[in-house]
């Protein structure tokens, strides 16, 4: 609610001040409910959904078997010569860096589920962004706001782009 109020403040201040210039058409839209009623999206999320569920079983997978390996380890500890020991405390480290390399290649910010994600939904998202895109266009509407999720502005119109008079007037 803290989030949304400011935004909410802010809109309405800037219906306002609209409202005084030109009058500006306004919308809004529910992408999680357009989205959830494309086929293939729900597809494309429940490929992404499995595919994740079991690289993270892979990855449990391989930390109990750190944890194993630590176990045994601890156990045998004191019949272990200085030399051994090393060579366990090396080998379980390895193996726990091995493991959280994976992690990052496969959950990373541009790891493997990133990607396939980019592959699956972003057409669809794009297709989507574009009919809305072409929406606003034949019907004249300025902006476009995301009702159901944080992307805010979905369209505007270039009209109302300021950020070139902002840049010059920060290089004088």
């Amino acid at each position: 609610m803290r989030i949304r109020t400011p935004f909410i403040v802010a809109l309405l201040a800037f219906i306002g001040f609209g409202a005084q210039l030109d009058a500006q058409k306004i919308a809004s839209v529910d992408m999680e409910k357009i989205l959830s009623s494309i086929t293939e999206y729900q597809d494309a999320q429940e490929q992404l959904d499995q595919l994740a569920a079991k690289w993270q079983q892979e990855i449990n997978q391989q930390y109990d078997a750190i944890k194993g390996m630590y176990n045994k380890y601890q156990a045998e500890q004191v019949l272990l010569s200085e030399d051994q020991r090393v060579q366990r405390e090396e080998e379980i480290i390895a193996k726990e860096k091995s493991v959280r390399d994976m992690q990052r290649q496969r959950f990373g910010p541009e790891g493997a589920l990133f990607e396939r994600r980019q592959e699956l939904v972003k057409p669809i998202q794009d297709a989507v962004y574009e009919a809305i895109e072409s929406y606003a266009s034949t019907r004249g509407y300025d902006f476009i706001f995301d009702r159901a999720g944080a992307a805010g502005i979905i369209f505007s119109n270039d009209t109302y782009d300021k950020t070139d008079d902002i840049l010059r007037a920060l290089k004088n």
